[in-house]
Order: structure tokens, then sequence, then C-alpha cells
């Protein structure tokens, strides 16, 4: 019987591991293209957005027009994943750098289980200090 149940909440814990990995993979592809309009397809209907010069929650549509102009301005070569965690809830989080032509950015999203799939409800862009 607890064979029973281990095998039961693997199969419904395993999917959503597996596929928040996938959107975090993909996620990634998008930020080290620039491509706001792939990246907005996993944004909540509302996001909390913090790049420079916009800072607020925004809907889905503004905050893929201000990551457009950004990716314009500041066009993306590269993106690391550092770290990736979760909260107790089942929220997942994820750091990493962002280089850019005008300088690399600590980037930071948080994601929640929205129905059956994983949206991002917060996007921080901060530009890393450069050495003196």
């Amino acid at each position: 019987m607890n064979k029973a149940i281990i095998i039961g909440l693997l199969f419904f814990i395993l999917p959503f591991g597996v596929f928040s990995q996938e959107i975090n993979d993909e996620i990634s592809l998008t930020l080290k293209a620039g491509n706001a309009k792939e990246l907005a397809i996993y944004f909540n209907k509302n996001i909390d957005l913090n790049i420079p010069d916009n800072e607020g929650i925004f809907s889905k549509i503004q905050a893929e027009l201000i990551l457009k102009n950004f990716f314009k301005n500041y066009q993306p070569s590269q993106f690391s994943m550092l770290h990736k965690g979760s909260s107790k809830d089942g929220a997942k989080y994820t750091i990493g750098n962002l280089t850019t032509t005008k300088g690399i950015f600590r980037v930071y999203y948080y994601m929640k289980i929205n129905g059956d799939s994983y949206l991002i409800h917060e996007l921080s862009l901060n530009e890393e200090e450069k050495d003196k």
C-alpha cells in the first residue's frame, strides 16, 4: 500500500519538477535571445517589473512592450543561470546574469503555479556595478 502511494506521488510531483525545469530552460533561451514576445508567454496577467527606467506593476502586454524596448537598447548576448530554488508553497525563483551590449544585469524572476503551469509574477533586471 505504501509503495502505491509513493509511486502515485512521484507521478504527481515529477511532472511539475520537469515542467518547471523546461520552463526555466525556455525562459533562459528567451532572455539570451532578447525575445520579449516569447518571454511574455510566461507572464502572469499582471507582473511586478523592475528594470532600468521602469518599475511597477504592469499588464502582460505593457510588460512585453517595456522589455522589447529594453532588449532593443541593451542587446543580450548571454544568459547564465546562477541559482534556482523553491518555497514551501511551491513557488519557484531563479537568479542569473544577463550579458548585454551595455553591461551585465542580475536577473531575478519569481514564478507561481497558475492552473497547470508556472507563470512569472515578478521580474527584475538590475545592472551590476562596474569595476572601478
